[in-house]
Order: C-alpha cells, then structure tokens, then sequence
C-alpha cells in the first residue's frame, strides 16, 4: 500500500537550502515513490494513506556513537530507531547477537558514516522531529518503527 508521509516542512537533506513547504515523501514497499508538496503527491496518488506529522519531516539518521544502554539487544536498537536513527556504524554493534537485533529490525550496518538524504527510488528512512529535536516518528525501509505518543 502506497502511504504519504508528510509534515509542515520537508527537508530532502537536513541541510537542504530549499525545504517544501507542507512537504510530503510518498512510500511504497521500501522505497521512495516520490518527493514534493503534498498537493502534488496527493494529485499524483490518489487514494493513497495519508500519514500526518507535526515538525520537520526529513532523511533518518546514522547514529555514530554506541547503541544506548538497554536489557536485550532488540531494546538497543529500538532505542536508536527513537532518536530517528535506522543505521549505525559497525565498530559500534560488535557482538552477534547485536548484529542479529539490527539486522531483524532493518537497522542497516555502515562501515563509515555516509550523508542522509531523501532520494527518488532510494530506501524509505524517514525522520520526524518536533521544534525542539525530539524525535516523533521514524519509518525505517518503508515501515513505521516508533511513534511518539
């Protein structure tokens, strides 16, 4: 099912010099069907699921430090998946069974830090943040993994 994601303002690469005003990212399986106004995708898409933010909607993170403090592997990587983030360096998960918890929850595995960005045809990892940075959704390959209650 092909879903819209969108939020006040959409921002491709959070140093994106032009962010789209009520922006929207619209979804289908894993990947990025397609950027712009949500008018636009809504014209475009008919009919599609439309999932409404309140932020900054924008690429998800790599978080580069240790994976948080948790009881089980599966609860490190969610508290990761919180902060907005679906990868993480790989110096940084190096017991299996952590490896194995990533992989399960699609947290992909880099070997060096790369540059996020929303991109046509690209995976579906998405970010939403409120006005003071917290984190209020995250979609990690085209599904939904946190929201903020």
């Amino acid at each position: 099912m092909l879903t819209i994601h969108t939020a006040g303002v959409l921002r491709r690469a959070w140093d994106d010099s032009e962010p789209v005003k009520d922006g929207a990212v619209a979804v289908e399986g894993v990947l990025v069907a397609a950027t712009g106004s949500l008018a636009e995708l809504q014209e475009r898409f008919p009919g599609a699921r439309v999932r409404r933010w309140p932020g900054v909607l924008g690429p998800a993170l790599v978080h580069e430090g240790p994976l948080p403090d948790a009881p089980t592997p599966r609860e490190r990587v969610h508290a990761v998946l919180k902060r907005g983030a679906v990868a993480v360096l790989e110096e940084f998960v190096d017991a299996p069974e952590l490896r194995v918890a990533a992989e399960r929850n699609g947290l992909v595995v880099l070997s060096r830090d790369r540059l996020a960005a929303i991109v046509d045809g690209g995976r579906a990892d998405l970010a939403v943040f409120d006005e003071d940075g917290a984190c209020v959704a995250t979609v990690c390959a085209g599904r939904l993994v946190h929201r903020r209650r």
